[in-house]
């Protein structure tokens, strides 16, 4: 365990309580550092990838087009009728979020998977994408252009695509039954958006937090597109290595893949989202920026809700990954009312301290974990990679680790 990640760890899991617990692995040429602290955090944790799912849908996609199974200038309609409503609208775009989607009604609000189905299959374009362009809509239908193109359920071409080359075991979307113990619980989770309180309470282990997926999938292992895996430190460490090896796609599909195709400057001086084929791509303003600093331009990454990050370099030939639990007795999202603060609500400026619930309760907050990554993680592990401190033990690679 590298001390130096695992202090830049505390800093999330002691001295501010935004997470639960959190697991880091980075690495370079086949060498890793890591750690992790926390509760429930250990080698064999199995955590909610959250929208880290999109990653696999994103390498499925680009898989199927190298092997000539998909042609991604195509209608959606061409490959999935049932999305009649989507009309000239193709698999390219929505792999790109340049088509604003809508479906009728909110998927999560459905009362069964069979309603929430009927729902999805209803989805209509509402044109172009705005400054914020990213959804989790798109990676909910491209699941099915996967199916009808590998002639397989999504699941069984994850596997085939991305699981048995990068080797890994412990990834699933249906947890088996012995593994359910070391799913991390992700609730209750506290919410104010608004003038609405709302409190999630705990869903079981190894069902998915994110609430579309949980009605769409919940324990039937039908992976959706946009969320539903659940893995490890280890499987998606291995799953950085074989991105980087080329065990996954070729050069030049990551190339393709790390292209950006929605990010521009806008008149206000603002930007709109910088956006690749199912990933994050890097942003000119840091702060608005999935993928660190010091990453080349063939960077592309994502993080997931639950307190994920994932990011992968061929250009430098590093990735960084965090895997933990931002949601377990924490106040997850703080949509301020017109007028009011954060300091209104009791907490500090960047988002961080306790908030007192309408019960009398008292919990952490995380609501701005996503802008502290930069400074308390990103920056050390940057650091790492740059310095070469005399005496020190060099980690193992995965073949001195057998």
């Amino acid at each position: 365990m590298n001390e130096r990640i695992r202090k830049a760890v505390t800093f999330f899991t002691e001295e501010t309580g935004i997470m639960d617990g959190m697991a880091v692995c980075c690495g370079r040429n086949g060498r890793r550092q890591w750690a992790w602290d926390g509760r429930e955090i250990g080698p064999d944790t199995v955590y909610d990838l959250a929208s880290v799912t999109k990653i696999f849908t994103g390498l499925c996609l680009m898989k199927l087009w190298e092997r000539g199974k998909l042609d991604p200038f195509r209608r959606i309609s061409w490959y999935c009728p049932e999305f009649s409503r989507l009309g000239e609208v193709t698999v390219e775009q929505l792999m790109s979020f340049q088509v604003q989607l809508r479906t009728p009604e909110r998927i999560d609000r459905q009362r069964t998977r069979e309603e929430a189905l009927a729902c999805l299959r209803e989805t209509q374009s509402l044109g172009g994408c705005g400054r914020r362009a990213y959804s989790d809509i798109p990676a909910m239908v491209l699941k099915y252009v996967v199916e009808k193109a590998s002639g397989m359920d999504m699941m069984e071409c994850v596997r085939k695509a991305v699981l048995e080359p990068a080797g890994m075991t412990s990834t699933w979307a249906a947890v088996p039954e012995e593994r359910k113990k070391d799913c991390l619980l992700y609730g209750p989770e506290y919410r104010i958006e608004g003038e609405q309180w709302i409190c999630r309470e705990n869903s079981p282990r190894g069902i998915p937090h994110d609430p579309k997926a949980a009605v769409l999938q919940g324990s039937s292992g039908d992976l959706c597109g946009h969320a539903g895996l659940f893995s490890t430190l280890e499987d998606m460490s291995r799953l950085a290595e074989a991105i980087l090896d080329g065990r996954i796609l070729s050069r030049e599909s990551l190339r393709r893949m790390a292209v950006n195709r929605t990010g521009r400057e806008l008149a206000d001086g603002g930007y709109t989202q910088y956006l690749g084929y199912c990933c994050y791509l890097k942003h000119p303003d840091q702060y608005f920026s999935e993928i660190p600093a010091d990453m080349s331009r063939e960077a592309f990454g994502i993080g997931g809700f639950t307190g994920n990050h994932f990011s992968v370099d061929p250009g430098t030939g590093r990735y960084t990954l965090f895997l933990g639990n931002r949601v377990r007795d924490r106040l997850t999202m703080l949509i301020l009312p017109e007028g009011k603060s954060r300091t209104d609500y009791g907490l500090q400026e960047d988002g961080t301290g306790r908030i007192r619930w309408t019960d009398g309760s008292v919990h952490f907050s995380s609501a701005n974990y996503v802008h502290q990554k930069d400074e308390h993680l990103h920056a050390v592990i940057e650091r790492l990679f740059r310095e070469k401190r005399e005496g020190e033990r060099p980690c193992l690679t995965e073949r001195e680790r057998r």
